[in-house]
């Protein structure tokens, strides 16, 4: 037997999700996967945090457009946990570019843009544990067993 560790990782739903009323539709998507919801919140983002946020795209000439669309709107911002929970979401999530993005992924169902691509993902476990800090205080991230959680995973998977 070995262990797998169970993952945390962040979601955010753009403003563009909101104002098409995607929100239900796309917390859906994570739901049926399998994916335990352990914190979820709605913010209106700002220039400072987005300017560290999205601080690896400062050089890029997209930089000033990409904060702006993250600001028309609030965001919804969701905490999931699962086994493998990063490469999960983000093959649900389907690649940035909506126009290149497979059918029944996320941004391949809802999206034809590569900014307007209704959810930003966390990319890898360092990643994922510095936009949750980011994102939410300890306090606002929920354990608790998931009812259907013995029947997500075959007992050696967890």
């Amino acid at each position: 037997m070995y262990l797998i560790v169970m993952e945390k990782t962040l979601v955010i739903l753009k403003p563009c999700t909101l104002q098409r009323g995607l929100v239900g539709e796309i917390l859906n998507r994570f739901d049926r996967k399998g994916l335990r919801l352990c914190g979820m919140k709605m913010v209106q983002l700002t220039d400072e945090i987005l300017s560290e946020h999205y601080a690896h795209l400062s050089s890029k000439p997209f930089f000033q457009r990409v904060k702006d669309s993250m600001m028309t709107a609030p965001v919804v911002v969701c905490c999931y946990e699962g086994v493998d929970a990063i490469a999960a979401v983000r093959a649900l999530a389907g690649p940035t570019n909506g126009r290149l993005a497979a059918p029944g992924t996320i941004r391949g169902d809802y999206s034809m843009s590569f900014q307007e691509n209704i959810v930003h993902t966390s990319d890898s476990p360092e990643t994922a544990a510095i936009e949750l800090a980011r994102f939410f205080k300890p306090e606002e991230i929920y354990e608790y067993k998931q009812a259907t959680f013995d029947y997500l995973y075959a007992s050696d998977e967890y």
